[in-house]
C-alpha cells in the first residue's frame, strides 16, 4: 500500500512557517518519497494567518489534498481555523501552554513548543523547529535527515547546532509522550536524487539552459523570485540581471539587448504586463525575439497579490494595438517550467517574436519533486542568421521579405552589416514607409510565421482512453489536480479522460476539435469566473462545451473539488 501523508504547518507572518515546510518537504524528498507543496500567505510582513502544506507519497504526487494528516498549529488563531480539517485519526499539534489544553480523543495534542525552545535555546522563536521535529516524531521518521538538512539551512555554527537540539526535543517528546492512534508512520525509503524545485526555479534553470544572458525585471509577486534567484546565479553564468525603475524600462532593455545579439528575458505579473504591452508590440513590429514570463495573480488593479487565478488568458493572446504573430505557452507542471522556458527562447529566436509564457501563482511558488533534467538532447537554436556572401553582392536588408516570413538575422557589430529597424511601418530595408503596398506586404510577411509556428506547436496532452465518455479539459497549473481527480472518477466506475493544453497559441485547434467529437460530456475547469479558454475552444473550433468548473476565489483547485464538480454537473 502507497504511504500517504498530508501535513500543514500554519500560523501567521513571522513565525518562520515557511522555513518549517520548506524543510519538512525537503526532508521527506531526501528520504525517497515523492512531495507536492503549495503555500498560503497573506500580504503582510507580519501577522495574518498563513500555512504550507505538504503532501507526501510514495508514487507520484501531482496537486494538494485533503484532508490533514498533521496540522502544525503554531498559534491559536490556526487551531481554531484548521482543526475541522483533520481526517479521521488526523492529529493537531499545538502549544497547549499557551492556548490551554483542549485535547480531544488524541486529536489535539499538546506540545510546549516554546518552553522546549527556550530550554534547549534559549530562544522561543525556534518554537517552530521543535514544531518540525514533533511532526517527524509523530511520524517516526528518521531524524538524522532532518538534522543534515537544518544544518545546511541553518549552517554548521550555534544557529544551526540551537536549530537542531530543539528539532530534537520535540521529535523526542512526541515519542514519549504521545499515546492516541496514529495510523502514518514513514521510514526512509531509499536515498533520492530527485530535486525539490518551485516553478519559479524551473523557470530559472530553464532560462539558464537555454543560454539566457540578460534579465531585466521589476519586483512583483509571484514573478519576483526568477529574478531572485538568477540574480543569485548570475557571476556563475555570466548573467546580467537589472532591476530598472519600472516594467516598462525591463521590456524596453529586453529588447534593446535581444537586438543586440543577447538572449534576454523579462518576468512580471498581470499588472506589471499591462505596462509592458507597448514594448510588446515594439517587439513585434520590429521583429525582435523576447521571452516574457507573466506569472498571473487575481485582478484587477492590485487584487489579492498573494493568491492564484488564470484570468489573463485572454489578455495575453490580445495585448498590445495592432496585429503580430506571438506565441503564448502555459507549464502545467513543474517539469514543464524548465522544458517550455528552453522551447520559449528557441522559438522566440526561430521566429523572431515574442514568447510568452504564461504561469500563475500556485505553480510559481509551489514545491514538487523532480527527477534530474537529462540535458543531453538540447540544442540551442539561433534562428536564420545572415551569411554575408561577396559573390552574391547581397545588401542585409533587415525584413527581407522570405516566404517563411523569417528574415536573416544580423547582429549589431558585425563588420560589414548595417541592421536598421523602425517602431514605424517599415520596408524591407528597415527605413520607415507610408505606402500602402509595403505596408500590406510588411504585415503578410510577419503573419505568415504563425504558419510554421503551428507546426511546431505541440498537441494537447491527452490522459486516459480516448474513448470516455466524459473529456476534463485544463490549461496551466490545473493539470495535476485535474489527473488525480480523473483517477479519482475512475476509480467510481466513470468512463473519463483529460485534455491539458501547455502549449495555447497558435492554438491547436485541429486536435481539441477531435478530442471533443469523442465524448459525450466535456469540462472545462479553470481558476477565472469567465472561461476563458472554454470561449477560446468554442471561437477556435466551433464547438461546443458541456460544462464549466470555474474557481476564483484566489484559491487553488483540488481533485477532490474537481471530482464533486463533475459529478454535479453530471447529474
Amino acid at each position: 500500500m502507497d504511504s500517504h501523508l498530508n501535513i500543514m504547518v500554519a500560523g501567521e507572518a513571522g513565525q518562520g512557517v515557511q522555513s518549517v515546510g520548506f524543510i519538512l518537504a525537503k526532508a521527506f524528498a531526501r528520504g525517497g518519497y515523492h512531495v507536492f507543496a503549495d503555500q498560503d500567505y497573506e500580504s503582510r510582513v507580519r501577522g495574518g494567518h498563513n500555512f504550507f502544506r505538504v503532501r507526501v507519497k510514495e508514487a507520484r504526487v501531482r496537486a494538494i489534498s485533503e484532508p490533514l494528516d498533521i496540522l502544525l498549529a503554531l498559534n491559536e488563531e490556526s487551531l481554531a481555523l484548521r482543526r475541522g480539517e483533520l481526517a479521521t485519526g488526523g492529529v493537531a499539534i499545538f502549544d497547549g501552554e499557551k492556548v490551554g489544553d483542549i485535547s480531544d480523543s488524541g486529536r489535539l495534542f499538546s506540545v510546549p513548543l516554546e518552553r522546549l525552545a527556550e530550554e534547549r535555546a534559549a530562544s522561543k522563536l525556534m518554537a517552530n523547529t521543535v514544531a518540525l521535529g514533533s511532526a517527524l516524531g509523530l511520524v517516526g521518521y528518521d531524524f538524522g535527515i532532518a538534522e543534515g538538512l537544518l544544518c545546511e539551512h541553518f549552517g554548521t555554527g550555534e544557529t544551526g547546532e540551537a536549530n537542531v537540539r530543539v528539532a530534537r526535543a520535540g521529535y523526542d517528546y512526541v515519542r514519549e509522550h504521545f499515546e492516541g492512534d496514529f495510523d502514518v508512520h514513514l521510514g526512509a525509503t531509499n536515498p533520492s536524487r530527485r530535486m525539490l524545485l518551485t516553478g519559479n526555479e524551473a523557470i530559472a534553470l530553464g532560462a539558464i539552459a537555454a543560454g539566457c544572458k540578460f534579465v531585466a525585471a521589476y519586483p512583483m509577486t509571484p514573478a519576483t523570485s526568477i529574478m531572485e534567484y538568477l540574480a543569485a546565479k548570475a557571476e556563475e553564468f555570466g548573467l546580467v540581471v537589472m532591476q530598472p525603475e519600472d516594467e516598462i524600462a525591463a521590456i524596453n532593455m529586453v529588447i534593446g539587448a535581444s537586438y543586440a545579439g543577447v538572449r534576454a528575458m523579462t518576468a512580471t505579473s498581470g499588472g506589471g504586463f499591462c505596462l509592458m504591452v507597448e514594448g510588446l508590440g515594439l517587439a513585434g513590429m520590429t521583429e525582435t525575439p523576447i521571452v516574457v514570463v507573466e506569472a498571473q495573480r487575481p485582478g484587477p488593479a492590485i487584487g489579492l497579490p498573494t493568491r492564484t487565478e488564470q484570468g489573463d488568458l485572454e489578455f495575453i493572446l490580445h495585448a498590445a494595438h495592432g496585429e503580430f504573430p506571438r506565441a503564448v505557452l502555459a507549464p502545467g507542471t513543474i517539469e514543464d517550467c524548465f522544458w517550455l522556458t528552453f522551447q520559449a527562447f528557441n522559438l522566440a529566436e526561430r521566429y523572431q517574436l515574442p514568447v510568452i509564457l504564461l504561469t500563475d501563482h500556485h505553480l510559481a511558488s509551489s514545491y514538487a519533486t523532480v527527477d534530474e533534467f537529462d540535458l543531453s538532447g538540447l540544442a540551442i537554436d539561433r534562428g536564420l542568421l545572415f551569411e554575408p556572401n561577396e559573390a552574391a553582392g547581397l545588401e542585409y536588408k533587415r525584413h527581407r521579405i522570405t516566404d517563411s516570413g523569417i528574415s536573416p538575422r544580423a547582429f549589431l557589430g558585425e563588420e560589414g552589416v548595417l541592421v536598421v529597424t523602425d517602431s514605424d511601418e517599415h520596408g524591407e530595408d528597415g527605413h520607415l514607409i507610408e505606402d500602402a503596398e509595403t505596408r500590406t506586404r510588411m504585415m503578410q510577411k510577419r503573419m505568415r510565421k504563425l504558419l510554421g509556428l503551428q507546426k511546431e506547436m505541440a498537441p494537447p496532452e491527452r490522459d486516459g482512453p480516448e474513448g470516455a465518455d466524459t473529456l476534463l479539459i485544463g490549461w496551466g497549473s490545473t493539470q495535476g489536480a485535474i489527473l488525480e481527480a480523473a483517477d479519482i472518477l475512475r476509480g467510481e466506475g466513470t468512463s473519463v479522460s483529460s485534455l491539458h493544453l501547455s502549449e495555447l497559441w497558435p492554438f491547436p485547434a485541429e486536435a481539441v476539435s477531435r478530442a471533443l467529437g469523442r465524448a459525450r460530456r466535456s469540462y472545462v475547469i479553470e481558476n477565472n469566473a469567465t472561461g476563458q479558454l472554454a470561449n477560446l475552444i468554442q471561437r477556435e473550433t466551433g464547438r461546443n462545451i458541456t460544462g464549466r468548473i470555474l474557481k476564483y476565489d484566489g484559491r487553488p483547485f483540488t481533485p477532490a473539488r474537481i471530482a464533486q464538480e463533475v459529478r454535479k454537473e453530471g447529474g
